[in-house]
């Protein structure tokens, strides 16, 4: 079968590219992307995401035939189109639908008769089938589940994870019609160590995607408001949690910033989703006004613990460890560290923001923030934040740049106890 199908991989971001590698071990494969600079990039050997190696794409492109263009004409001798663009949010946080209906707009006028078109990105239920569908007939002139098909198989990369990669995760698998859901589930079977789930609907499977996340904000917006109960009561959250965790059933997760495309978004579908039913998702919406008020109450907290240690915060010297969202991965969107940064930078201009993996270039362009790839050689801070967790930050010598009445405000509880933290 594997010569049958042709498949086009339509989005080449940090689940794009590595689906696509995945892909032309085992069929004919073609990356598209409209950003013709993120293309060269690629065919160069390069991935500025860090999801794939330098070893991992060259054996991509080279060994496995993988190509990579943002020319839609190269893309017409397919006859399967995997959609992985992203799905952000506007400035007022309703769904942006844009870039799903551009490449939807982009799929009707290369498809043809008897292809199918499965969607990875994360939506709302109803999403594929409400506004994509009719976005391809509309661009193609073909009717759907007569002339083209449908699946749904939603992402599952988790940025800067090397254990759970792309070909380990067990994907949920959907299709519009039974053979479709046949096809779409053989095509991912075909692929992956661990195989699939086959929902029973695209509606299912949509929905299966936005609770992941979901369940993951709402956890950590109870941790995050523990963490601000057990702070004013001068009790280390972290030390709870462990004693808790003893028990067999507790879930363990921690307080801390969340950032990213994923989990401080998509929440904000499936509440859009919810009010147009006539349903008010309370405890979601308050998980996300928790979440998204933490880099400032970070920020706050270390001021207050500023005064309390009697360092001035006026023009004192702060050191911030990390900007990226999460931990060795230099993906730097809806990070929250920014918030910290923006609180602080009222107060004093003496801030170093440290982060190895992060790319400066992209920083200063997205963020106007200047940031250093190493400790500056002799410099002690008033203060310093260890905001993220990267494994780089792991052999350097707090205690050597702190001033001898410093404070360190540990957000990620990582930091050696010796120390004497203040901990998030």
């Amino acid at each position: 079968m594997n010569e049958q199908y042709k498949i086009a991989v339509i989005g080449l971001g940090y689940v794009g590219l590595p689906l696509a590698a995945l892909f032309a071990e085992y069929y004919p494969t073609i990356g598209f992307d409209i950003n013709k600079e993120r293309v060269r990039e690629i065919m160069s050997g390069s991935d500025d995401t860090k999801e794939l190696t330098s070893s991992q794409l060259r054996e991509a492109l080279v060994a496995h035939g993988l190509r990579c263009t943002s020319d839609e004409k190269e893309i017409r001798q397919c006859n399967i189109y995997i959609v992985t663009v992203p799905t952000p949010v506007k400035a007022d946080n309703t769904p942006d639908l844009s870039p799903l209906i551009s490449a939807s707009e982009l799929v009707g006028r290369v498809i043809s008769r008897g292809d199918i078109v499965i969607y990875e990105s994360t939506v709302y239920p109803g999403t594929t089938e409400e506004v994509c569908i009719p976005t391809i007939e509309a661009s193609s002139g073909l009717k759907y589940n007569t002339d083209f098909f449908a699946g749904y198989s939603p992402e599952r990369i988790n940025p800067g994870d090397k254990e759970h990669t792309v070909e380990k995760i067990v994907k949920v698998t959907s299709g519009s019609t039974p053979e479709t859901a046949e096809v779409v589930d053989y095509l991912y079977n075909s692929v992956l160590i661990n195989g699939t789930h086959r929902a029973p609907s695209i509606r299912v499977a949509e929905a299966s995607k936005i609770i992941e996340n979901t369940q993951r904000d709402v956890n950590i917006a109870f941790m995050n408001e523990l963490a601000k109960i057990f702070g004013a009561m001068g009790i280390d959250t972290h030390d709870v949690i462990e004693a808790a965790s003893t028990k067999w059933n507790f879930i363990k997760m921690t307080p801390g910033l969340v950032g990213g495309h994923c989990i401080s978004v998509d929440p904000y579908y499936l509440i859009e989703k919810a009010k147009v039913y006539g349903v008010m998702p309370h405890i979601i919406q308050a998980s996300r006004r928790l979440n998204e008020s933490m880099g400032r109450y970070v920020a706050n907290q270390v001021i207050k613990h500023m005064n309390l240690k009697g360092i001035r915060i006026k023009d004192a010297s702060i050191l911030i460890m990390g900007i990226t969202f999460k931990e060795n991965c230099p993906d730097i969107r809806n990070t929250k560290v920014v918030d910290i940064y923006d609180t602080l930078s009222e107060y004093t201009s003496d801030i170093t923001v440290l982060d190895p993996v992060a790319d400066a270039d992209k920083v200063m362009k997205e963020l106007k923030i200047q940031i250093a790839d190493k400790v500056p050689a002799g410099k002690r801070y008033d203060t310093i934040i260890y905001a993220v967790g990267h494994k780089a930050f792991d052999e350097i010598d707090l205690k050597g740049m702190l001033e001898e009445n410093g404070l360190i405000y540990d957000v990620k509880g990582k930091v050696d106890k010796e120390l004497m933290p203040v901990r998030l």
